[in-house]
């Protein structure tokens, strides 16, 4: 892509971890230009997932972005005494079945959670001590 690596990281940094869904209209309102790009590669990345015949049951909506991220390209040079660099970047999209929510542990049986708990044993009665004024008064 024609753009620094820096200015896609921006964009990236905000679609990762989220729904194909919700990075699209992300990637949509975004004022970056390199939103545009960004958004063809994750449409990208969703085609060849619904294209391949071991994962056609998959749905766009069923997926998250697992992982998004730019790498520096080549750079080109252009210019002879005040050198312009034209920075490119590489663009990476992963893409992840939304994981199943955990089963909740089934609760555990009244007697086990009795004999599980620690018994605390009775705080001991502490003496009590008199402080140097009271000692002060007593001898005068």
């Amino acid at each position: 892509m024609r753009s620094p690596a820096r200015k896609a990281r921006l964009v990236t940094d905000q679609i990762r971890g989220r729904s194909v869904p919700e990075a699209r209209t992300i990637l949509a309102f975004s004022q970056r230009a390199i939103a545009r790009e960004i958004e063809k590669v994750l449409n990208s990345a969703v085609a060849n997932v619904v294209s391949r015949p071991e994962l056609s049951d998959l749905k766009p909506d069923e997926m998250i972005v697992a992982a998004a991220y730019a790498d520096e390209g080549p750079t080109m040079k252009r210019g002879r005494v005040a050198r312009i660099r034209k920075r490119t970047c590489h663009i990476t999209v992963r893409l992840q079945e939304v994981p199943a929510p955990p089963a909740p542990p089934p609760p555990a049986p009244k007697d086990e959670a009795k004999a599980a708990a620690p018994k605390r044993k009775p705080a001991a009665a502490t003496k009590k001590t008199t402080t140097t004024r009271k000692k002060a008064e007593a001898k005068a």
